[in-house]
């Protein structure tokens, strides 16, 4: 699967930021950090959501699908902004790389099938352009399959909802990787984001205690009707 890098522009301190800015409004001490500590922790909490909206999170997403970056640009709530590889100025016809499903890795038939249509791909991409064919135009032959790049900067609320959303065992299978690795390269980002990916980061069904889905996977039983 793909890599996930944060950068260092992401919040190091997420819970002792959130204690701060909620300090200013509330008259606190914002210079002592252990009060800042135990004041974001308060917030959190009590689910004072727009406080988490000051926690920066900045990260390279790399070796994804063009598909599931799609779906990954669908959260955009909390004024998030992203930048992502070009088809119009990368070297495509020179080759690209590609997300193979679990399904299809595990049929001998089925990944010739699908490697074969990978290389038919490369191989028009090359004929395109020595007929003189933008890349801006040949691009549109590349398949959501291809594997992208791209830097990507959103706050912590959003992330907490897209963990209800993301993390629910009906959510599409990429996604749902993608989603442990970030929640892997946080918790390793800082004690404080451990702490967060372990208490904040969960399915729907876990925070709500039934499942909320008209097909259930059975993690959760439904809620009375």
């Amino acid at each position: 699967m793909g890599t996930i890098t944060i950068l260092p522009e992401t919040t190091k301190d997420p819970i002792t930021l959130i204690g701060r800015r909620a300090g200013v409004c509330w008259g606190g001490d914002v210079e002592d950090e252990e009060k800042n500590y135990k004041r974001g922790m308060d917030c959190i909490v009590s689910n004072h959501g727009r406080t988490m909206e000051y926690v920066n999170v900045e990260l390279v997403l790399d070796g994804y699908s063009a598909r599931v970056i799609r779906e990954w640009y669908t959260h955009i709530g909390g004024a998030p902004t992203r930048l992502q590889s070009s088809t119009r100025y990368i070297n495509y016809q020179a080759g690209f790389d590609y997300v193979v499903p679990h399904s299809i890795q595990k049929k001998e038939e089925a990944l010739a099938l699908y490697e074969k249509a990978m290389s038919d791909i490369q191989t028009a991409l090359q004929q395109l352009e020595e007929l003189g064919i933008a890349r801006e135009d040949s691009a549109m032959l590349l398949p959501l399959g291809m594997s992208t790049k791209i830097v990507d900067k959103r706050n912590l609320r959003n992330l907490v909802d897209m963990s209800r959303q993301r993390m629910c065992t009906r959510a599409y299978w990429e996604y749902r990787e993608l989603f442990r690795d970030l929640c892997k390269a946080l918790s390793e980002y800082s004690e404080e984001w451990n702490w967060i990916v372990k208490n904040l980061f969960a399915p729907k069904c876990d925070v709500a205690g039934y499942c909320t889905e008209r097909k259930s996977c059975g993690r959760h039983e439904k809620k009375a009707e």
